[in-house]
């Protein structure tokens, strides 16, 4: 058989060539995995896209909590940096690092403000990082906008975490 003679190849449809046509931590219905937790498994990028791509993604009602506070802190720092690493929405002051980070847990979402011992009336959970303070956020817990805005603005004053 000469090389004019063979059968075209046919497209791969293996499991690993699927995984090659998906992006990084979507599931094959190009959905993001969820992590233990029920953290979305979003790749690294700088942007509002992948942190929109991340509160997307986040299980019940935590998409919503997480659409609410990214909205709170676009409002209180208009010109606030975003990006997804480690798989949380980070957010920053361009120059100063990260001040706030958002994580997703079975029960809660975590807000980590990273110089959260500063602040004044500091978020109530401590770290094993001496700086870093932590608000929970339960499904059905009210939250205050106003207290949450204080912290941000206080924060996005201090220097961030630059990892």
């Amino acid at each position: 058989m000469t090389l004019a003679e063979k059968p075209a190849k046919k497209p791969a449809t293996t499991r690993k060539a699927a995984a090659a046509r998906k992006p990084a931590g979507a599931k094959a219905d190009g959905k993001p995995v969820l992590l233990s937790g029920g953290n979305p498994q979003i790749a690294k990028a700088d942007g509002d896209e992948a942190v929109q791509a991340y509160i997307a993604a986040m299980p019940d009602w935590k998409s919503d909590v997480g659409k609410r506070l990214d909205a709170l802190i676009v409002r209180t720092i208009p010109d606030v940096r975003k990006a997804v690493k480690w798989n949380s929405p980070l957010y920053g002051v361009e120059g100063q690092g990260w001040f706030v980070g958002l994580h997703c847990f079975t029960k809660y979402i975590k807000i980590a403000f990273f110089q959260g011992a500063s602040l004044q009336l500091p978020p109530p959970v401590t770290s094993r990082h001496q700086d870093t303070r932590y608000f929970h956020i339960h499904a059905d817990d009210p939250f205050e906008d106003e207290l949450l805005a204080r912290w941000i603005a206080q924060a996005a004053q201090l220097p961030g975490w630059v990892p």
